[in-house]
């Protein structure tokens, strides 16, 4: 009997998981000695869980830094890494690539069909050429088109395995009570907490095949919320892809980006109120050089607060959603345009005040300018979070991030919610879309 193929697979808490579970652990041809781990702060050190692993791996998987993968790679032997995460660009996979290669190993990427979970369920998704596009408010949209049809809707969101594995296999949060007592991370209340108020469950987890099986026995249709630029882990009957205008180029320069325009059925063109023209055609253009069969329509985001009178005037500091501001490469999002567009006096520069998880992060990411990254994946950092805030010269805090801070931090300051909302301009409409996708699928939906 030949030897089994030693694998490493890196990751960043959430494809790695699923790929480990749909492709490698029952088969005895592989053996996975570690994952890596990267972009999420403070993940690593863990272990995925014997209960599941499998029998292969009685005492489960250990996760490591991502930083400590050529030292992995020489000790265990390993003979293939497996790319499983996203928000990369063609470069950074490159270079990740070498750093492979220079071990002797091989490198490989699974593909939707190893990767994609079929269901008995129409399936709408919504993905995204890179983190920060603007999906949540497209997938929002989505949502309300089919209750408003009266379909039951499940939404699975991509994982965010942050918190503890073997009480994650399967999640399903329904008010926010629920995430308050689950103590779910900033970060995942930041894809949670919209659905919850719009009335809906929303489903996640750590083994999809277990997620998609209960939300199949409670939904009319599945909508298949992306994470960061990943394709779907559910293959879908239609598909819509986010494009940035403030980003133009990333739509073939991202992986997996690019698999996401390539596998569209209408690409819709974000923000283009804020980058004019010229970046929206040049999108055009690489899209229909990709895809030439998707649709393709133009859309601004508006952007709201509930409280101008307490931004007018005032001096303001910024929070804005963590991905979207760190691995996402975005200068900016939704808190920070809104305190332009509701006459703030002066948006604070927040990073001499920065302490602990945010202070690393801005020598982390460098792009990020006045805007403060929402990152509290533990305890600790929300703490520092709150601190920061606290000693920032400001009146107020413009949170661009979708989830009620308040609930978790006190600032020493009020916090007014910004909040985008999609409108279509240009091309077909989100409605049109979802009539669409109806159409395909018409016959199988409550049945």
């Amino acid at each position: 009997m030949h030897k089994p193929i030693r694998v490493v697979i890196l990751g960043a808490g959430g494809r790695d998981f699923h790929n480990f579970n749909v492709f490698f652990r029952d088969r005895e041809e592989f053996r996975v000695v570690a994952f890596t781990s990267t972009q999420i702060p403070g993940i690593d050190g863990r272990v995925y869980p014997a209960e599941l692993a499998g029998r292969l791996y009685p005492n489960g998987v250990p996760i490591v830094s991502e930083d400590e993968l050529e030292y992995v790679m020489v000790r265990e032997d390993v003979d293939m890494a497996v790319l499983s995460y996203s928000d990369l660009t063609y470069e950074a996979v490159g270079r990740l690539m070498s750093r492979v290669l220079a071990t002797g190993a091989s490198f490989m990427v699974l593909g939707p069909r190893e990767t994609m979970l079929s269901s008995s369920k129409p399936v709408i998704a919504v993905t995204a050429v890179r983190t920060g596009a603007g999906k949540s408010s497209v997938s929002r949209r989505v949502a309300r088109i089919l209750l408003g049809k009266g379909l039951r809707v499940a939404p699975i969101r991509h994982p965010m395995a942050y918190r503890d594995l073997r009480g994650g296999v399967v999640e399903v949060f329904e008010t926010i009570s629920d995430l308050d007592s689950r103590r779910v991370t900033l970060e995942e209340r930041e894809e949670y907490e919209h659905y919850v108020r719009m009335g809906l469950k929303v489903y996640a987890g750590v083994d999809y095949s277990e997620v998609l099986r209960l939300a199949e026995r409670e939904a009319d249709v599945i909508l298949w919320d992306g994470g960061n630029n990943d394709w779907p882990f559910v293959k879908p009957d239609y598909m819509i892809t986010v494009a940035d205008a403030m980003r133009p180029g990333q739509e073939v320069s991202s992986f997996p980006g690019e698999v996401n325009v390539r596998l569209a059925d209408l690409v819709i063109i974000n923000k283009s109120d804020q980058a004019g023209r010229e970046a929206v055609e040049r999108i055009k253009r690489n899209v229909k050089s990709v895809n030439p069969k998707a649709s393709i329509s133009v859309a601004v985001s508006n952007v709201y607060i509930r409280e101008p009178e307490l931004v007018k005037g005032k001096r303001v500091v910024v929070v804005e959603d963590s991905p979207t501001v760190t691995h996402g490469e975005a200068p900016y999002g939704a808190g920070y345009v809104a305190s332009i567009r509701y006459g703030a006096r002066e948006v604070v520069d927040p990073r001499p005040y920065a302490v602990g998880i945010i202070a690393e992060l801005y020598k982390q990411y460098p792009h990020m300018g006045r805007v403060v990254p929402s990152t509290g994946y533990s305890e600790v950092q929300l703490r520092d979070l709150e601190e920061t805030l606290r000693r920032v010269p400001a009146d107020v805090v413009v949170s661009g991030s979708p989830v009620d801070l308040g609930r978790l931090i006190d600032p020493g300051k009020p916090i007014v919610r910004a909040y985008f909302e999609v409108e279509v301009v240009e091309g077909p409409t989100i409605e049109e879309a979802v009539e669409e996708f109806l159409e395909r699928v018409r016959g199988r939906a409550r049945t």
